[in-house]
């Protein structure tokens, strides 16, 4: 099996482990779950496919063959698995801050007006 021409078995392989990682921040935070966020994440996990996708493609076609045939889908998929769960960390860090933001405008109930017994 000529494995030169198949820059993407790589993602064929990860698809399973990819799916987990996906779920797994498509769940977590479980609140809150408005239109917004999950625009937010699809556009996130969509980044992480493609960013993933071009970087098989360009680490495929910089390897250096004469480390063996494996090695341009080694280093392929290597590099990019470190570029997919590198966009998800800054997209659950771009996430968190957004949402922290958005909760620290509004006032949880009861809080913010007037505290009983004090005049004004």
């Amino acid at each position: 099996m000529n494995l030169s021409g198949m820059p993407d078995l790589a993602l064929l392989l990860f698809a399973p482990w990819f799916l987990i990682l996906a779920v797994l921040y498509w769940v977590y935070p479980r609140q809150p779950r408005h239109a917004r966020r999950r625009v937010f994440d699809i556009m996130a996990l969509l980044v992480a496919i493609v960013a993933f996708v071009a970087t098989l493609h360009w680490t495929h076609g910089y390897a250096d063959r004469q480390y063996g045939a494996m090695w341009p889908q080694i280093l392929a998929t290597s590099a990019g698995y470190g570029v997919f769960l590198l966009v998800l960390v800054i997209a659950i860090f771009v996430r968190r801050a957004w949402l922290r933001r958005g909760q620290a405008g509004r006032a949880p109930a009861g809080v913010g007006g007037s505290v009983p017994g004090e005049g004004a």
